[in-house]
């Protein structure tokens, strides 16, 4: 059953379901900022990170389809590092999918959620049901033999499904938020750990910045090319704030405004 206070929220006005869309991307921004620095929330953030990581390999995979390769495999393991195996494609537009895919992921998440309230339950079964397909097809152990990939696509596609039939709006509106914001600001979040570690490589496989430099820019630092990737992920985001939540609210405060005033 489900608590009185939430049961009418679909009888508000446009312009308080815009006001309470502000409310919750704020505690979805606090929510995030707080799982990403304090040690003893790291239990709550661990499959949190480990979303993004499968995300963030979505994107270098959907990338090489994308531009006529394919994928062999992506990865996920279980200490929140990820690897996608490609064949061919185009190599300078699949290596900065990852964080800028992710990027691109969460801001329109957010958008959508926050810019169509109404279809919120709607996104949640559609974001799940599309994880478990990609999973299936996709996602394979990793090179020691976790299934990490495999279990996270399924059971957060799964949980998304249920959330999105069973799950009240608002409840649900606030964790697709924190989902789409974590994503939108990944590149931010891992720019201060991926600048001090540019060299570092898993095997004989750099990180997707230094992979970058080495590949497709070698006259531009690796270091510039993550923090140009931190600035695009965060004007994605602030363009889904700004068109998915404070554009329509100003409208509404407008429209309101000028009724009050016969005009």
């Amino acid at each position: 059953m489900r608590l009185p206070a939430l049961t009418d929220d679909l009888h508000q006005t446009p312009r308080h379901q815009r006001r309470q869309a502000l409310l919750i991307t704020a505690l979805a921004m606090v929510g995030v900022y707080l799982l990403w620095n304090i040690r003893d929330l790291n239990f709550i953030l661990y499959p949190l990170k480990l979303f993004v990581t499968y995300v963030h390999e979505a994107g270098h995979s959907l990338m090489a389809l994308a531009t006529g390769g394919e994928v062999i495999r992506f990865v996920v393991s279980p200490d929140g590092s990820g690897l996608a195996v490609t064949a061919g494609g185009s190599r300078a537009l699949i290596l900065p999918a990852g964080y800028l895919g992710a990027a691109l992921f969460g801001s329109l998440l957010f958008f959508a959620v926050n810019r169509f309230p109404q279809y919120i339950h709607n996104i949640a079964i559609f974001l799940g049901g599309g994880m478990v397909v990609f999973t299936l097809l996709y996602a394979r152990p990793d090179e020691s033999g976790n299934l990490t990939a495999i279990v996270l696509g399924v059971g957060f596609g799964a949980l998304l499904m249920f959330i999105g039939a069973k799950v009240h709006r608002l409840i649900t509106m606030l964790l697709l938020n924190i989902l789409a914001v974590s994503c939108a600001l990944e590149a931010v979040l891992d720019l201060w750990s991926l600048m001090n570690n540019i060299g570092a490589t898993r095997g004989s496989v750099h990180n997707d910045a230094a992979a970058f430099a080495r590949d497709v820019t070698p006259l531009i630092p690796a270091s510039l090319i993550a923090l140009t990737w931190a600035l695009v992920a965060v004007l994605m985001l602030a363009t889904a704030v700004y068109y998915g939540v404070w554009q329509p609210l100003r409208r509404e405060v407008d429209a309101t405004y000028d009724s009050v005033l016969g005009r």
